[in-house]
């Protein structure tokens, strides 16, 4: 199988890491400027579509154009939809807790503090992330079976997610639901359905890059870490923490699964 080229790789890879800090710098500017840091949230869509943008632009000439082009626009299609989500779900709302909470704890300038501990975290997880994007644009080779399969798995995912988000949004939306918690359709067979569909989408844009062995085995960091961020970092665990304490979680959480969508369990006195 033909490889990426390196020179090409190299120069991808830097224009990617300063696509991923611009767009950072721009949200701190927003942040700043509008005293809310939780903007940073929309920037994450943003800036991974905008590497992918970069990718496809700089791969021309390198990669397989089908291949280049239908990662390059899942990957757009998947941070815009995001993007757009998180921005109409915190209109008119405050600072999002978990930025109260670090902000709270900042030693010195805040908006530094948030700058170094927030948005350059931020970009850098963006290009550690998108690294099978980036690999995958510059493959010389057509669209195989694995690559395929990985399309599928990140259409699977992208559904979960919007339709889990659409749900929770409509959930939210009734006066009749306030304080209560959202256990109807997708999030009946797990806790975290958007969580469930980002994890589909990054293994199924890491299958993208496996067109080789090497692009398959520098690449894997990506969905391993977008998947302890999702599980064990700032995605699941936080979240199930901040809603702890809200009446009718335990239940939901003893009945429901906590990642992989399974059927709901049955309470023990019904089996």
């Amino acid at each position: 199988m033909s490889a990426v080229d390196g020179a090409a790789l190299g120069t991808l890879l830097l224009a990617s890491a300063g696509t991923a800090l611009a767009v950072m710098l721009a949200a701190f500017a927003v942040g700043t400027a509008k005293g809310l840091h939780r903007t940073v949230d929309v920037a994450w869509g943003l800036a991974f579509a905008a590497v992918a943008t970069v990718a496809w632009c700089l791969s021309a000439g390198h990669g397989d154009d089908v291949r280049r082009t239908a990662v390059a626009l899942a990957t757009v299609l998947w941070g815009l939809r995001l993007a757009v989500h998180i921005a109409r779900r915190g209109r008119g709302h405050g600072e999002d807790p978990r930025y109260a909470r670090m902000l709270a704890r900042a030693s010195g300038n805040p908006a530094f503090y948030a700058l170094r501990k927030v948005y350059l975290l931020q970009a850098a997880l963006v290009w550690l992330v998108s690294l099978p994007v980036q690999a995958a644009v510059l493959l010389p080779v057509p669209l195989d079976a694995t690559a395929v399969l990985g399309l599928a798995v990140w259409a699977t995912g992208l559904a979960f997610e919007a339709v889990g988000d659409r749900q929770l949004a409509r959930f939210k939306a009734d006066p009749a639901h306030r304080g209560r918690v959202m256990d109807r359709g997708l999030w009946s067979w797990t806790r975290h359905p958007n969580y469930f569909g980002d994890f589909l989408v990054w293994w199924g844009l890491y299958l993208t890059a496996c067109a080789t062995w090497p692009t398959a085995l520098l690449t894997l960091v990506s969905p391993l870490t977008m998947s302890a961020l999702l599980i064990w970092g700032s995605g699941k665990r936080l979240l199930e923490a901040h809603l702890a304490d809200r009446p009718g979680y335990a239940a939901y959480r003893a009945r429901t699964s906590g990642f992989i969508p399974l059927p709901p369990r049955r309470p023990a006195t019904e089996r």
